[in-house]
């Protein structure tokens, strides 16, 4: 149902929800919190100078206003808690000072300032709350608060509407689970913990079966899916891997004759090639295109930004000048009549392998015989991203890579869809990085450190978690490092600074600077972790690592080491050490993955959010494992005891998400 139906919503707001990706009522009633803040009264007599204080009481006297500056104010006004009356005080809230009348009863959330008896507040809440209250927090965009994504929530559960309840009758019996509806409305409002857990429960588990049952369903089917009639000369496949200016590696060979076997074989190809980065899938990949070509079709390679697609372009030019195979890059920024023409040529054969990113798949992409689609950083797309792509073609090979490797037994049940290939030793000549932890005690060493590889005309990639200052945040930003890196290195060499909430042409432009070596200081957050290669790249320090899973700190750590310098990684943190020096003793992907597994450390496995198939609104793969394992055998149970092509409600969720998969 469309959210113009909610009385009071308009066009406006209506605008600001489709930013999160609210698009309906449904949307709008699984926009779940992604945490809660369990509020408590403070006893003022226990609290020490500068502890958060939460309490209640009534305006004693009218407030008044100081102006600052321009930009600053402040609010103060004396408040009976009852016990004492003390100050408070806040900033930049002046246009409060209207509501706030003698007697009024409040609640106040901020800093305790024992020396002055005052509260130096960061909210003020009108009315008193109960006691304990566990207030839910909701992502939000800028002109959207937490409190208006409430109040639409709340609305919209008002409407009683009809939520599909995808969890089979005998499982919700089996589990004493709550109705779909009862655990979304205690989800939104909870009154207790207990109840919270529950339905928290409920909810991650059916997003986690019906995952797992379409897994399963793709396991069980994937044997009868018929591929393309293909005849490869083995001897000139052979002849181009002979041409190659290295050797590959054992690994490299085994995941090419991998690739060979499917692609002669009557079934299609659905295999993922996983490596770190800098193990050479790229190499693979691009025999992969070759072994394809000599068999008559076309090929596709989808990456996930347009930097990484040009880089792919560029490498797969270099490979296939001498052999004739004809290569073009189609991007979202090509002019009309360039994308025409590019278009034409595709559609009537004259491209053998096309680039891109999610270019590839929009409707007017047609292709005359597609037989390969290879996934670059597969994990990033999602499920109907893939499809449509290996959709465009009659049955076309399906080859995904990914640079994140992950446990054996977790890949088995997350890609059991799919032949695996692994990748674990690296090419010749790449010297293995070296990393250490450092505190920021020790920053002067960095710095110096850090001087060191610029004296070198080398580069430096500098990480920080977070992209603004938020509020009781001590965590390093890009903006506060850009004035520390300008401090130490500003008059010397050029710093350059990204981040997720940039335009896509600034970052492609900040991006291109530092490859051309413009820049010599990028200051970033995570979004260089799947970037362009840039060999002259050789120190990588991260801010608060503390912060990531061993897994995100070592895919960042991999955008060094990738030529013949000698590269390093610092890592920074007065926290949790101990864990972080798994990464300074091993540059084994695989090993860590394990490591980060075991310990549940913070951030995921794949050292972004789940994405692609992967999105939930609740469930953590890595942190629910142990609930994953139980909708795994669930899922099997089910599809071992009912005829799915007769359960018209099942098969129709299953095919929503797999169609032609």
């Amino acid at each position: 149902m469309e959210l113009a139906f909610l009385k009071g919503l308009g066009p406006k707001n209506i605008a600001l929800l489709h930013k999160l990706k609210i698009e309906s009522l449904e949307d709008l009633m699984t926009f779940y919190p992604f945490r809660y803040n369990f509020i408590k009264r403070s006893n003022i007599n226990t609290l020490e100078d500068h502890d958060t204080i939460i309490i209640d009481g009534v305006i004693e006297d009218f407030p008044k206003v100081f102006y600052i500056n321009k930009k600053l104010n402040k609010l103060s006004f004396r408040f009976n808690i009852g016990a004492k009356i003390v100050g408070v005080t806040i900033f930049n809230r002046a246009f409060l000072k209207r509501n706030l009348t003698v007697g009024k009863s409040l609640t106040i959330i901020g800093k305790w300032d024992l020396k002055h008896n005052m509260i130096v507040a960061s909210e003020i809440r009108f009315g008193k709350l109960e006691r304990e209250t566990i207030e839910p927090i909701y992502h939000t965009t800028y002109g959207l608060s937490n409190s208006s994504i409430q109040k639409w929530i709340t609305a919209c559960l008002s409407l009683n509407l009809e939520v599909e309840d995808y969890l089979p009758n005998e499982i919700i019996s089996q589990y004493h689970f709550l109705s779909k509806m009862d655990a979304i409305k205690i989800i939104h409002h909870p009154n207790e913990i207990e109840s919270l857990k529950k339905a928290r429960t409920r909810l991650k588990y059916e997003e986690l079966f019906l995952f797992m049952l379409k897994m399963n369903y793709l396991i069980a089917n994937k044997s009868i899916t018929l591929g393309l009639k293909r005849k490869i000369d083995e001897k000139k496949v052979k002849l181009f891997i002979d041409s190659l200016p290295f050797s590959l590696t054992h690994d490299q060979q085994k995941a090419i004759d991998d690739i060979y076997l499917d692609l002669i074989s009557p079934k299609r190809m659905n295999r993922l090639i996983q490596g770190d980065v800098g193990s050479g899938k790229t190499v693979v990949s691009i025999v992969a295109i070759y072994i394809n070509y000599l068999s008559g079709y076309q090929s596709a390679l989808m990456a996930p930004t347009e930097i990484l697609a040009k880089q792919h372009y560029e490498t797969l030019n270099k490979f296939y000048e001498k052999f004739g195979i004809k290569s073009a890059l189609l991007t979202g920024k090509m002019k009309v009549k360039e994308r025409k023409e590019l278009l034409s040529r595709l559609k009537n054969g004259e491209i053998d392998v096309i680039v891109g990113t999610h270019a590839l798949f929009t409707d007017d992409v047609i292709y005359q015989n597609l037989g390969l689609v290879i996934t670059d950083e597969q994990h990033r797309f999602g499920v109907n991203q893939r499809s449509n792509l290996k959709n465009k073609g009659y049955t076309p090979d399906v080859l995904y890579m990914s640079a994140t490797p992950i446990p054996r037994t977790y890949a088995l049940t997350l890609y059991g869809d799919m032949d695996i290939s692994n990748i674990k030793t690296m090419p010749n000549g790449r010297k293995e990085i070296i990393t250490s932890i450092k505190g920021e005690k020790d920053i002067k060493d960095v710095l110096q450190a850090m001087y060191e590889q610029l004296q070198l005309h080398h580069q430096i990639y500098v990480v920080a978690p977070l992209i603004e200052e938020s509020e009781n945040s001590d965590f390093e930003n890009v903006h506060h490092l850009e004035e520390k890196m300008n401090l130490a290195f500003g008059k010397l060499y050029h710093i350059g600074v990204l981040h997720g909430k940039m335009k896509d042409t600034e970052k492609e432009n900040i991006m291109n600077q530092f490859q051309e070596n413009e820049i010599q200081i990028l200051i970033s957050t995570t979004v260089i972790e799947v970037g362009i290669d840039v060999k002259n790249a050789t120190m990588m320090v991260i801010f608060d690592s503390y912060r990531f899973g061993l897994s995100a700190l070592h895919q960042l750590r991999g955008r060094v080491g990738r030529s013949e310098f000698q590269s390093y990684c610092i890592l920074i943190s007065n926290r949790d050490t101990k864990r972080l020096e798994i990464l300074s003793k091993t540059n084994d992907g695989f090993k860590i993955s394990e490591e980060d597994f075991k310990l549940r450390g913070s951030g995921d496995l794949f050292g972004v959010r789940q994405s692609g198939d992967m999105t939930f609104h609740l469930a953590d793969l890595k942190r629910d494992y142990n609930l994953l394992l139980r909708a795994k055998e669930d899922s099997l149970a089910y599809l071992k005891n009912h005829d799915i092509e007769k359960d018209d409600k099942m098969l129709s969720i299953l095919l929503d998400s797999i169609i032609q998969a």
